[in-house]
């Protein structure tokens, strides 16, 4: 039996388990070591640490503490492995826990979180997922149905003194060129709610004033939510501290390319099983400045898509020059009206492409002034033809079941 090295109790909150933190600092204690070539698993709480619930009201969608996420398992300690090192990950499985085979997708309130889409869907909406072995279905968004690919949407390392200073320093100045902004432009440390680990008394108050938030993917990895990060994959990291202080948590059952939602995915508490080896000096080697991924070599086998294009062209009919985000916003805007068209609302369209495994392209950057983005949509997840024909869209869908919206307070 491979042994389970950090545990989580999801009747209790995150914060009784000193295994555990929701901030990067480079103080935060590795209470877990483990040597190179050991194998080991490790429990996962979901991102928002049981926050929202298996039900049909969206208002813990609304009213979630972002100031809590993303509660990650670790750091655990790799002996041996030094600033310089590159620390090999291999996910060896993963998967749900018994007691909560299901998983929540949500489409975040602007006034708390928003979204890629949020000016498009300003009100807290959510989606219940249940696991049925290997699918997924949604009593909140019918007729479809699909193959997980279960991955940690967040996994990193500990950050030095001056990587956390840079970030900080970094994002901080974009912040202050529109501190007004709703949603903000960078989520700043931030003590409210901050869980450093098994840090306490004045040390942990003083770490939890510049202890970075987890929300973006950085140099160390983090949240990149790269959804091809299942079972077989290597991940090699850069290591900046000694032991390197590996953390990983925010699982998904299924996820689109880009994560559009921000509660992008289907969300879940899991457990990984993984394998941990060093490359010494590999940074220097390899000219190693951010993560490298091998992705799995599994994953749903879908080879039939509906692709949407779109172009650096925003919803006013401004032109912005190979903007890729405007135009993979517009791709994705294309995918909802489509989707309309045969039933769904938006927010179920929407929903769709954040928990799908659908394909996102960066098909074309050098044909000033527009760039190229693709939403490759598959067409076998639907129970019906979404196809285009002579004879138009059939409406399958009556409009009796909708996801759950919280009234905007």
């Amino acid at each position: 039996m491979t042994d389970t090295l950090i545990s989580v109790d999801l009747s209790e909150s995150p914060h009784t388990n000193e295994n555990v933190h929701n901030r990067w600092h480079p103080d935060i204690p590795i209470n877990v070591w483990v040597e190179p070539g050991d194998d080991f698993r490790i429990e996962t709480y979901d991102w928002t640490g049981g926050q929202i619930k298996n039900d049909d009201d969206a208002s813990d969608v609304r009213d979630v503490e972002l100031q809590q996420v993303h509660y990650l398992s670790g750091p655990i300690g790799v002996k041996g492995a030094q600033p310089g090192d590159l620390l090999v990950v291999e996910i060896l499985d993963i998967g749900a826990v018994e007691e909560m085979n299901w998983g929540f997708n949500g489409l975040f309130s602007k006034k708390n979180g928003g979204g890629f889409l949020t000016d498009h869907f300003p009100q807290a909406q959510k989606s219940i997922w249940d696991f049925d072995g290997m699918f997924t279905k949604s009593r909140h968004v019918p007729g479809v149905k699909y193959a997980g690919l279960i991955h940690p949407g967040l996994i990193g390392r500990l950050p030095d003194r001056a990587m956390l200073d840079m970030w900080n320093t970094r994002e901080s100045k974009l912040v202050a060129t529109n501190p007004n902004r709703v949603p903000p432009l960078a989520e700043l440390p931030n003590t409210q709610s901050a869980h450093m680990g098994a840090m306490k008394g004045d040390a942990r108050e003083k770490a939890a004033m510049e202890a970075a938030r987890t929300v973006p993917p950085r140099e160390h990895g983090g949240n990149c939510d790269i959804k091809d990060l299942s079972r077989g994959c290597k991940i090699y990291f850069p290591v900046y501290v000694d032991g390197a202080g590996l953390s990983m948590g925010d699982l998904h059952f299924s996820q689109g390319d880009g994560e559009i939602t921000f509660c992008g995915a289907i969300e879940m508490a899991g457990w990984l099983h993984i394998k941990v080896e060093v490359i010494k000096d590999g940074m220097a080697k390899y000219g190693v400045k951010n993560p490298i991924f091998k992705p799995s070599q599994i994953k749903p086998v879908y080879d039939d898509y509906l692709i949407f294009e779109g172009i650096s062209v925003d919803e006013t009919g401004a032109q912005h020059y190979l903007d890729v985000n405007v135009a993979y916003r517009q791709a994705c805007l294309n995918a909802i009206e489509y989707l309309k068209k045969f039933g769904y609302t938006g927010a179920q369209a929407y929903s769709i492409l954040g928990t799908a495994p659908i394909q996102g392209h960066i098909s074309g950057v050098v044909d000033i002034p527009n760039a190229c983005a693709t939403l490759w949509l598959p067409n076998d997840i639907f129970e019906w033809d979404m196809m285009p024909n002579a004879n138009g869209p059939t409406k399958y869908l009556d409009g009796s079941v909708d996801m759950p919206m919280a009234p905007d307070l």
